[in-house]
């Protein structure tokens, strides 16, 4: 990856972080934070879902199986949980959201 495109702020000095943001985080305000930290939450929960995915579909042994897709079920809940915090709270997904969730219009509608 071009790590040139990326920033490594640091909120507190000398303490990492696994955030990366493309401003200077002092001069995001707090809800941009917020947004930010549910948007990585947000892709950390659909990655889970991946993999566990990918772990049901490979194992042979049914309780494990029910295990991990129990798991899987759970991460695709708390993403469904991240959205709906965004919808309310970030302008613009309120709006994307209710143009294409749960209507039979086509995805790539214009």
């Amino acid at each position: 990856p071009n790590l040139s495109l990326i920033s490594l702020n640091r909120p507190k000095a000398g303490v990492p972080t696994i955030m990366s943001y493309q401003e200077p985080y002092e001069r995001l305000p707090e809800d941009v934070r917020d947004h930010h930290r549910a948007m990585r939450s947000l892709v950390e929960e659909i990655e889970a879902v991946d993999w566990y995915n990918q772990r049901v579909a490979t194992t042979e042994d049914e309780q494990l199986k029910a295990i991990l897709a129990h798991n899987r079920d759970e991460e695709m809940e708390h993403a469904s949980m991240l959205l709906e915090w965004l919808r309310r709270n970030m302008p613009g997904w309120d709006h994307e959201l209710r143009d294409y969730l749960f209507t039979d219009k086509p995805i790539a509608h214009p």
